[in-house]
């Protein structure tokens, strides 16, 4: 019989076998086993079968441990094994079914070393011997099995166990030359893995020297790839043991303070000394970092489904008294339009996606000149950063609350009169004087002086004049009248060269980063060398925002202190090592990611190596391709001025610093994660900036708004730039309306005019995350252009755009949060006038729209996305969100548009990098408090929806590499066919096909004039669309 049950599980698939299991047949073999061991003598013909049986279906049957203990097989097993320690063959049958009984079932594992398994099996394994390997490598497996038992290791350790099995270790990997008992080997790092995994078992292999053992053998594996089984077992042994520390910083929480009003206090949640650092005997859990399906996935639990909830629509939240103010916001809707308004042609606006050969013009034409030693014109110092009457960061709230005016007059653009003014703020506005730019930029240049003690007048002048630069819609001029006004906690007082001399993108596009294989491993060998063989360790701290840096003459010197900039501290590791800690959110202790800061006193052609040690994320987009940017000032003024991606050997992984759990959201025990990554330096003693991904600040975006309004042409463009209102920290949030002017004075014209649907946009709530504010960038320069899709466009709707929600968290190089402390993307239920004003205003304006019905047609808000390639949609849907989370559907009762769908699929069309297939259309729980569920639920918006922008790059279609079009240069560097790296290009001329699938959408979905038709008839083309795309790519891959 069991030769026949042999026979029919061995063919076929494990379908048998769960059949069988499903009719008991793991219980009726277990009672045979049971049976046929307790005769006096025991049969072994019978026997041996029988435990192969059972080794085989045990694999099958979750269990299985528990029915063997439930029919006493585990003793009888056992027993058995005892009786056959001379006996190899029967001994091994024996250990396998054992070693079933403990994988399956952890207290299985827990009774058998209660009952001596343990002992039993050194026996077995010692002492070293290659004699009967077959029944070592059972036993050891076995072990292993009942190692993972809490109770099974700490015995190990107070029986000495741990100090045989790493004697045992060290024999095998000596006296196995030939690498043929691999599996053996593993078996034992699987034990001391298991015994490390409760604090004792650290402990004493710390006290054995464990950690230096297992660093010497696994560095001696780390040539042969087949080796790999094991020297990914020592990586997460040392990993695990390292001893856990505190961050070198003196508290979790921000440098910088800043007192929320009606707090009484600074906001600082947590500064006083961390907790324990240990993990309390937890097991860490390892990531599989090269399955990117544990990137981001949804939980279903999170889904929505409460109908009610799903479908309820509240009434206005606020009284109309209140929503009155935000009539003046809509100028659209009541101005005059006189013919003295309409002025003169300007220059023409260009496409955001402006060819490359203009590009490469303007490049090559640059001039190509090197500054001179003293010509550091990096950092330029307005020596009067606050101007006289200008509220700081506590008065402007104060002042808002009593009615008045926090603006500064001087913050008005070239021309503009006050009295004329189409900007007004939420609240009356007092008179403005006029502004003179010239006169403003004079004073500006006059107030600079750089920080060696060279007069900035005359270096930042003659740099202007010997490296005139002409990029696009940026001017110095511009960008430091505008950074002068910008209200920052630290109170900044330096501007970032690339921020000042502007960033063009490169004629070239970037591959992603080929992983490079074991640098993981390789990095975390590193980390225990420097531990354990600490003799070139530096250990010298090299910049800190928190106290006086001594000069390090021989290193790199680190710099920080500018808008949007955070690097908190930088530690001398080794002479070309540097480890870097992140600063965190104002009043927040965590939400470190995003980091912008300069380097310089580098030597050329040689590798420095950056480890930012106090990342939060489990994963990241550094592990699949992606690169940091970087900036240099020589390359800038030599006629490439570009942030490009450098570094290689990148790597993020789980590190040894243990998070508080004030920093970790109240939960014990987490580590953070270490980015690592090497730059060599094109040039000796340049200066160089480093950033997460390409940074925009909010003095650009205001510079940018100035330069677009003088280039816009009043005849055709309609638009008005207003505060929306004030943040904590003083500084006007911006408001831009969009759309054609009429076509005549006549009524219809004007009825025209100003009944078209609105379009609400806007970025940058979460200020990392600046890819957002490149692809509103490229919507707002491409809805300003004299393209004749933009012009169809802005008759069509009205465009609302608030392109910086968060603008104090974009200034003081926070990653997520604003003053607060708070996620204003988790603020739309209840947001507040005091603490959330640029959300509670958005959320009025979008109130007061719909209570003149005029709910916008579509809405979205633009994010960044940190663990997805590409860019795509999350929209909102009550029957695609039921169905996920598998709830029964009533169409009679459920009824929903699906025009939802619509502007995805067409941008899947039209736009490079966006991938419909990565769009998600399910309101979850969590996301319940979101801009997009918010609108979607209270204002009933079906077109409501996130765009994410990935930092990394895009896996498909025209962005994806093929292997034709790469050079030989990067087949050789690259074997695979990668996809490209984003850049602002690509960032902006997403922005810019935005904008035509809202016309798409609107000639698809929605009612059109005959003469509307017409137009678009002649305009859009998709076919053609696709091949321009085509054409440009191969453009760009001909000038790389």
């Amino acid at each position: 019989i069991l030769g026949v049950l042999t026979d029919l599980l061995s063919v076929g698939t494990d379908r048998r076998i769960h059949y069988m299991i499903s009719k008991g047949g793991s219980e009726a073999l277990l009672q045979v086993l049971v049976n046929a061991a307790q005769t006096p003598e025991p049969d072994y013909s019978v026997l041996l079968p029988l435990l192969r049986l059972l080794a085989k279906v045990g694999q099958r049957d979750r269990r299985f441990g528990q029915k063997a203990q439930t029919l006493e097989a585990t003793d009888v097993t056992l027993t058995l094994a005892r009786k056959n320690l001379a006996h190899h063959q029967n001994l091994t049958h024996c250990l396998w079914v054992l070693r079933v009984y403990a994988s399956n079932a952890v207290s299985v594992g827990t009774s058998l070393g209660m009952n001596g398994a343990m002992e039993l099996l050194f026996k077995v394994i010692t002492p070293y011997t290659k004699k009967h390997t077959r029944t070592m490598r059972a036993a050891i497996e076995l072990l292993a099995a009942l190692l993972k038992s809490k109770s099974n290791s700490r015995r190990a350790v107070n029986r000495g166990y741990l100090c045989e099995l790493l004697k045992l270790y060290q024999d095998w990997h000596h006296c196995d030359t030939s690498n043929s008992y691999v599996h053996i080997r593993r078996g034992f790092l699987l034990c001391l893995k298991h015994i490390t995994n409760i604090q004792t078992g650290r402990e004493a292999f710390l006290f054995i020297r464990g950690i230096e053992i297992l660093f010497t053998t696994g560095q001696e594996c780390l040539a042969s790839k087949s080796l790999d089984p094991i020297v990914n077992t020592v990586t997460q042994i040392l990993r695990k043991c390292y001893p856990k520390g505190r961050l070198p910083v003196a508290t979790v929480s921000s440098s910088y303070s800043f007192s929320i009003p009606g707090s009484g206090g600074t906001g600082s949640s947590y500064a006083g000394p961390e907790d324990n650092c240990e993990d309390y005997g937890e097991e860490e859990m390892e990531k599989d970092l090269d399955n990117e399906d544990l990137e981001n996935k949804e939980e279903e639990d999170d889904l929505e489904t409460d109908v009610d909830k799903l479908t309820s629509k509240p009434e206005l939240a606020r009284p109309e008294a209140e929503l009155g103010q935000y009539k003046a916001i809509c100028p659209e809707l009541s101005c005059n339009f006189q013919v003295g308004l309409l002025g003169s042609y300007p220059p023409i606006i260009p496409n955001a996606a402006f060819s490359m050969q203009q590009q490469h013009c303007r490049e090559r034409d640059q001039p190509a000149m090197v500054p001179e030693l003293g010509e550091r014109a990096v950092k330029v110092t307005p020596s009067n950063w606050k101007k006289k009457g200008k509220p700081t960061e506590n008065e402007a709230p104060d002042r808002r609350a009593r009615g008045e005016s926090t603006r500064d007059p001087a913050c008005l653009s070239k021309g503009e009169d006050a009295t004329k003014s189409d900007t007004p703020t939420l609240h009356p506005l007092p008179t403005e004087t006029c502004w003179d730019a010239r006169t403003f930029h004079a004073q500006c240049v006059n107030s600079l002086y750089s920080r060696e003690g060279v007069e900035a007048p005359d270096v930042v002048t003659k740099l202007l004049e010997r490296h005139p630069g002409n990029i696009c819609f940026h001017s110095p001029h511009f960008y430091m009248a505008r950074a002068r006004r910008t209200c920052s906690i630290p109170d900044y007082r330096v501007l970032a060269f690339p921020d000042f001399w502007g960033h063009q993108p490169p004629t070239y596009c970037q591959s992603m980063l080929q992983r490079k294989y074991g640098v993981q491993r390789a990095k975390i060998f590193e980390d225990v060398r420097c531990l354990i063989q600490p003799s070139d360790v530096i250990d010298l701290v090299v910049f800190d925002l928190d106290s006086r840096s001594p000069d390090a003459p021989d290193g790199l010197k680190f710099f920080s202190k500018f808008e949007s900039g955070n690097l908190r501290k930088a530690i001398q590791v080794r002479e070309f090592e540097y480890n870097l800690i992140l600063n965190s959110d104002l009043n927040t202790t965590q939400h470190h990611q995003w980091f912008y800061f300069e380097v310089s006193a580098m030597k050329p052609a040689l590798p420095y190596r950056f480890n930012i040690i106090n990342c939060e994320k489990f994963n990241s987009q550094f592990n699949y391709g992606m690169q940091p940017v970087m900036y240099s000032v020589k390359e800038a003024l030599q006629g490439r001025p570009h942030w490009i991606r450098v570094g290689y050997d990148i790597c993020y992984y789980k590190n040894h610093y243990r998070r508080c759990a004030a920093a970790a959201g109240g939960v014990r025990g987490k580590s953070y994660y270490t980015l690592a990554f090497s730059v060599t330096f094109p040039h000796k003693d340049d200066i160089c900036y480093l950033a997460y991904h390409y940074p925009y600040t909010y003095s650009a975006l205001m510079s940018h708004l100035d330069l677009l309004k003088q280039a816009r042409n009043p005849k055709k463009v309609f638009f008005r730039q207003q505060t929306l209102c004030y943040t904590l920290g003083g500084n006007p949030c911006p408001l831009l309306t969009i759309t054609a002017m009429p076509q005549s004075q006549r009524s219809d014209d004007l009825e025209q005019f100003r009944d078209r649907p609105y379009v609400v946009l806007m970025s940058r709530v979460h200020p990392g995350e600046s890819n957002a504010s490149w692809v509103m960038k490229g919507t707002i320069e491409f809805l300003l252009s004299s393209d004749p899709i933009a012009e169809l466009l802005r008759r069509c709707f009205i465009f609302k755009i608030i392109h910086m929600l968060n603008p104090d968290g974009v200034i003081n190089g926070n990653h997520r949060c604003s003053l607060s402390g708070d996620d204003l993307n988790r603020q739309w239920l209840a947001p507040s006038s005091q603490l959330h004003p640029t959300i509670y205003h958005t959320k009025g304006l979008l109130y007061y729209l719909r209570s003149i019905n005029r709910t916008p047609l579509v809405f979205c808000d633009y994010h960044g996305h940190s663990q997805r390639k590409n860019v795509f949609l999350y929209g909102c849907s009550i029957k695609e969100t039921l169905w996920q989370a598998g709830c029964t559907v009533d169409t009679a009762v459920v009824t929903e548009d699906v025009g939802y769908r619509t502007l995805p699929k067409i941008l899947d069309k039209v736009a490079p990098a966006f991938v419909m297939s990565s769009c998600s259309f399910l309101v979850e729980k969590s996301r319940g408090s979101t801009a997009r569920v918010v609108v979607w639920r209270e204002n009933g918006v079906l077109r409501s929806y996130t765009m994410e922008s990935t930092y990394c790059g895009c896996s498909h279609g025209l962005y994806k590499v093929t292997d034709k079009e790469r050079t030989n240069r990067e087949r050789a560097h690259s074997p695979d066919s990668r996809g490209l790296q984003i850049g602002t290009r690509e960032l902006e001329e997403m922005g810019a096909k935005f904008c035509l699938g809202l016309l798409i959408l609107q000639l698809k979905s929605l009612p059109c004039s005959k003469n509307l038709m017409d137009q678009a008839a002649t305009l859009l083309d998709l076919e053609e669309e696709i091949t321009d795309l085509r054409v440009q790519r191969s453009v760009q891959q001909h000038y790389s």
